[in-house]
């Protein structure tokens, strides 16, 4: 799955989602090539059908192109076409939810809150990618 999008400066950038990685992430390119930030998510391994989105990054030399929320958007669109419940633990996917929730949810999103089993699933995930 790789989208293509255009940042603020009129750039064309690329979403796709990067299964090769220890942990899987959507990452976002610039032109098809450098990579420029990525947002980390495992798959719930208790709860069918829930993604767990718990750390978005864009690298700063990239900052204030809008690419942080390309990134989000895509997989939040991406979540809503494979109807899986998106569980914020990152702080940036939990207010843009805040923010925007009721329209996720109009579009056929699904979202809870995240719970300290959650972050402990998370943990786990971390830890056994290293």
């Amino acid at each position: 799955m790789t989208t293509q999008h255009r940042d603020k400066t009129g750039a064309a950038v690329d979403v796709a989602l990067d299964r090769n990685r220890a942990i899987p992430a959507f990452t976002v390119t610039l032109e098809g090539s450098t990579l420029a930030g990525r947002a980390d998510f495992v798959d719930s391994p208790v709860a069918e059908n829930e993604r767990l989105f718990f750390h978005t990054e864009v690298d700063e030399q990239f900052g204030g192109r809008g690419l942080a929320g390309i990134l989000l958007r895509a997989a939040l669109a991406d979540s809503i076409a494979r109807k899986l419940t998106v569980v914020p633990v990152c702080p940036l996917f939990a207010k843009h939810l805040q923010k925007h929730g009721d329209a996720f949810v109009a579009e056929g999103g699904a979202f809870r809150d995240a719970t300290e089993d959650d972050i402990a699933v998370v943990r786990a995930a971390v830890r056994a990618a290293r």
